[in-house]
């Protein structure tokens, strides 16, 4: 079995332990909310991503969804310009 030559001084120990640190994660502010967040992960608080909705309500949402809900309330409106007139 192997054993030490010399015992390891405090400082030589530590100069070899100096590497063995974790990193820190980029964390940036997600610009829809204000709230931290991993740099290109969705953020778990709004669900938005790159500047668009890409989680809602604990659900993935596509762009179809959101063109769907998009036109939704245009054809509400224009009901709303008729019965206006």
């Amino acid at each position: 079995m192997a054993v030490p030559q010399r015992r390891i001084s405090k400082t030589r120990k530590r100069l070899r332990r100096t590497h063995f640190k974790l990193a820190v994660e980029g964390l940036v502010t997600c610009p829809n909310c204000g709230e931290l967040i991993k740099a290109h992960h969705v953020c778990p608080k709004c669900g938005y991503y790159a500047g668009k909705v890409s989680y809602l309500n604990g659900k993935v949402v596509t762009k179809t969804e959101v063109k769907k809900e998009e036109n939704a309330g245009k054809k509400s409106s224009r009901k709303a310009k008729k019965e206006a007139k």
